[in-house]
């Protein structure tokens, strides 16, 4: 089985982290001085408490069922953009981040060395990890990246009508490392297929850098074959936490919660969470993501302008960007690269302190870095720094005598790291 973290590059603390999608501007948390909660957290569903995290405590085992928790997510998503129905706590299983929500979905509905999952490339590597590990076939229909990387849903029907064996769809809005919102009108199109009777899993682990209203959580309530999946990692700045939600129909929800760990959910978690999802902290999260955005903005229209930097490919609905590294200038007949964003990637990491994600080896995206949107100050060493090591490394790309075996196994070494 393969280490899908030995390539990644290591922090000393002082590196710029772009490569993770996590949130540099940090939690969701109003925090009065270091490590202190000004509001503490909530005990029940009525209100916060003036008390902070209860560590006296911490001797007890936790709520095993969460419906606190759960009904704050359910409040946090019943925006009725979708529907007037409303989501409940019995339509959530919560579980350690997205993850295992992935894996409790592929052992809930796929029979090892029988049954199958499809997906669209390039998509989020977990899924495809997961179900290795659980002896479960993978059918790809990849997106279009002749179109902005949208799906196929009549390929993706016509592969479901001729293959009875698949039972799940993993589906990616924001798309991860697209950054492009699905169409409602094409979920539908997948959802209302007339003869498979199978689950269709829409991961949302980005939606709240999209436009407000975009979440088809409540949707659920709708589709009894849908399930949605988000977590606290991203807008909520929590990836340290490790909590994720799948919003499902009460009975799907009902197999998820049979199949966990009765206490998959730690105190701390839960109490964290459940601090972050109040008034006053989403109001933080908002803040946050409006700093982020704005980053986002400025590198959309700043990195165009350096000799070497590529097309954007995909959308701008998340809180990164995939961008297509030249082998040359634009003006000189540059080209996509995998050499050149290899080059660039190492460059970045081991000269600059700037680490980013290369994601060339993937479907569509020849030559591409994926780059997280950082705070103000990272965003300005990420664009001088980058501007300083192109002209570098077109210089060497035009007498390099490494071998295309050597530049493959950097290239998949680098493809290895699921994030």
């Amino acid at each position: 089985m393969q280490n899908h973290l030995s390539s990644d590059y290591k922090d000393d603390g002082t590196n710029v982290l772009l490569d993770a999608n996590e949130n540099a501007y940090g939690p969701a948390l109003q925090i009065k001085e270091l490590n202190h909660l000004t509001n503490g957290t909530t005990k029940s569903h009525s209100g916060l408490r003036a008390t902070d995290i209860d560590l006296l405590g911490l001797n007890r085992y936790p709520d095993p069922h969460q419906l606190d928790l759960k009904q704050q997510l359910c409040n946090l998503r019943n925006t009725h953009h979708h529907t007037p129905k409303t989501l409940r706590p019995e339509n959530l299983f919560v579980g350690v981040g997205s993850d295992e929500a992935i894996d409790a979905l592929l052992r809930t509905f796929c029979a090892p060395g029988k049954e199958k999952i499809l997906t669209c490339p390039p998509t989020y590597g977990m899924y495809a990890v997961s179900a290795q590990v659980n002896d479960v076939g993978i059918v790809k229909v990849p997106l279009d990246p002749a179109n902005a990387f949208q799906l196929r849903p009549e390929a993706i029907n016509s592969t479901l009508s001729s293959d009875p064996s698949i039972k799940m769809v993993y589906l990616t809005s924001p798309g991860n490392p697209t950054a492009n919102l699905i169409t409602k009108s094409d979920l539908r199109q997948i959802l209302e297929h007339p003869t498979w009777n199978g689950v269709v899993v829409l991961d949302e682990a980005y939606i709240d850098f999209a436009p407000e209203g975009a979440s088809l959580a409540e949707w659920v309530t709708e589709w009894p074959n849908l399930v949605i999946m988000q977590t606290l990692s991203k807008a909520f700045g929590l990836a340290g936490i490790r909590l994720g939600a799948a919003f499902a129909s009460p009975e799907i929800a009902r197999l998820l919660n049979n199949l966990k760990a009765p206490y998959n959910i730690s105190s701390l978690t839960s109490a964290l969470a459940c601090a972050a999802l109040q008034t006053q902290n989403i109001a933080v999260m908002q803040e946050n993501r409006a700093k982020i955005v704005h980053q986002r903005k400025r590198m959309l229209q700043e990195l165009p302008k350096i000799p070497g930097i590529g097309r954007f490919l995909g959308g701008a609905d998340a809180n990164f960007l995939l961008t297509e590294i030249l082998d040359k200038p634009r003006e000189q007949g540059g080209k996509a690269s995998n050499k050149a964003a290899m080059k660039i990637y190492e460059c970045l990491a081991e000269t600059k302190g700037v680490v980013v994600r290369f994601r060339g080896k993937e479907f569509g995206c020849l030559g591409c870095l994926r780059i997280t949107v950082g705070t103000e100050e990272e965003v300005d060493k990420l664009l001088a720094r980058i501007q300083d090591v192109l002209p570098d490394v077109h210089r060497q790309l035009s007498t390099a005598h490494s071998t295309d075996k050597e530049n493959l196994k950097k290239e998949q070494e680098a493809s290895g790291v699921i994030a």
